[in-house]
């Protein structure tokens, strides 16, 4: 049995039911791990020892027939944003190269009490900033369907990995689309929960009131064995909602005849919003739907073409305020041979961040200066409330939304690195559910003319992901292109 290529719940099962040992099961994705991540990069650390030793614990206490969490031996990926106690944590920046921090962010801690086991730490594009992984202070992941590509971003490192079978599943952050995103551009499935869902805490902010994490898996049983775990309240984080945490693989085989999805007008999907071959696997997914028993009704969210703008002025001024504190001064980088104070400080943020970190910074400084912050950053926080009724209203009349993920299919490697307006409208459908704080869940639904996956994205009702997650479901049951995977030696 090959075993790289199996789902989350398939592994765990072959674990408990001793098919496979965690120490044999974590040893074959280390194999596979250095057989191909030299092509992709999807990793900025790995953690053989620590794994390994994490393994033998799993296979001790089965052996002795003591109980295991639901991931027991399950090989996973974790971003390189999230703190790792012990095991350097980057953030794919120079600013943090050497940062090793003292505790585990809860999803971590949640994690390893059920049983995981982390493989390592994935690239992405510095502090999270970016739609193609090309903004990474150390490599440049790439697309295992087309290494000429990019993977999607911010987090194409732990997309990338579960693509190409160098871990079962992964934990990605997602500020305006960057859990979602690499996931269509990749051919997996990628969650972004409801905002206060799942505990921000020890995750390195970018956006405070836009970043949320989630996972990365290969079908939607995957999704809800990992939401199940990493869900829930923490007093850890003020922001995380103590609300009841629902069993989300409990009704993922749920009827769901008479459903009711809107498709939004102003997302174009027949009118030159996005590319033909994304266009045509849409149609064709929404018919499958309808197949379903799905009932597709026509919906409106009339502020969606300024979320762009509000997007990048809200995100950038927080990001301003997120990342003043790296000065040289405490931790992260710190430039050398500096005559005082204020050029450490100087110094130590010119070397030490990136040219789209910098951009974000000043956008966002800029935005929250004296004379301007009325016109712009009070603004924009008017206009996302308006996006967010927006979302109210529709949701009076329709279940679900259904949208592109992408405008297109992966694109090449510069492609838009010199434009970053045209790099910032690849997350144009995605960053309207980070502004009002809703779940999306992206979800492979075809592929291009060139074999390049295409994704679709399903839109909830704040807290409920169990009808996207059997949305995604039925449609899974009727197609096989979850299955389809990239031909890597």
């Amino acid at each position: 049995m090959d075993f790289i290529h199996q789902t989350v719940h398939a592994l765990r099962d072959a674990v408990i039911q001793k098919k496979v040992s965690a120490r044999e099961l974590t040893e074959a994705f280390l194999r596979r791990i250095k057989a191909v991540d030299g092509k992709i990069a999807a990793y900025n650390t790995l953690t053989p020892e620590a794994a390994l030793t994490q393994a033998d614990q799993i296979d001790s206490a089965i052996s002795k027939g003591e109980p295991v969490g639901p991931l027991a031996g399950v090989p996973i990926a974790l971003k390189d944003n999230l703190c790792t106690h012990g095991i350097r944590t980057t953030c794919s920046s120079k600013m943090l190269e050497n940062f090793v921090p003292p505790y585990d962010a809860t999803v971590v801690t949640r994690l390893k009490n059920a049983g995981a086991i982390s493989l390592g730490k994935t690239n992405m594009d510095e502090f999270a900033m970016g739609s193609s992984t090309e903004n990474s202070a150390f490599e440049k992941t790439r697309n295992p369907w087309d290494t000429s590509r990019i993977p999607g971003g911010s987090s194409g490192g732990s997309a990338a990995a579960v693509s190409a079978s160098e871990a079962a599943a992964a934990l990605g952050s997602d500020t305006g689309g960057s859990i979602r995103q690499p996931a269509a551009l990749c051919g997996v499935y990628g969650l972004k929960p409801t905002y206060g869902r799942v505990s921000r805490y020890g995750l390195i902010a970018f956006a405070s009131s836009l970043d949320q994490i989630g996972p990365i898996t290969r079908d939607v049983t995957d999704m809800a064995l990992l939401m199940n775990v990493i869900g829930g309240h923490d007093p850890m984080d003020t922001t995380c909602v103590n609300l009841p945490m629902p069993d989300f693989t409990r009704n993922l085989s749920d009827s769901i005849n008479g459903l009711r999805i809107g498709i939004p007008k102003e997302y174009l999907i027949n009118d030159g919003g996005v590319d033909s071959d994304t266009a045509a696997a849409l149609t064709a997914a929404i018919l499958q739907f309808e197949k379903c028993g799905a009932k597709i009704i026509e919906t409106s969210l009339p502020h969606s073409e300024y979320a762009v703008s509000v997007y990048y002025l809200l995100a950038t001024a927080e990001a301003s305020s997120n990342l003043a504190r790296y000065d040289g001064a405490r931790y992260g980088y710190r430039a050398k041979n500096t005559k005082d104070l204020l050029e450490m400080y100087m110094k130590s943020r010119q070397e030490g961040f990136g040219p789209e970190v910098k951009r974000r910074i000043m956008l966002g400084t800029y935005a929250l200066s004296s004379g301007y912050y009325d016109a712009y950053y009070k603004k924009a926080q008017q206009v996302r409330t308006l996006i967010k009724k927006d979302f109210d209203e529709a949701f009076q009349n329709v279940d679900l939304i259904l949208a592109p993920t992408t405008p297109t299919p992966a694109f090449r490697f510069g492609e838009k690195t010199d434009d970053p307006m045209a790099m910032y409208l690849s997350d144009i459908f995605t960053i309207s559910v980070n502004l009002s704080g809703i779940p999306a869940l992206s979800l492979p639904c075809g592929f291009s003319k060139g074999g390049l996956p295409i994704g679709l994205q399903l839109l909830g009702k704040p807290f409920d992901e169990e009808t996207i997650l059997k949305t995604a479901y039925q449609f899974e049951q009727q197609t096989d292109f979850h299955e389809r995977r990239p031909t890597l030696v």
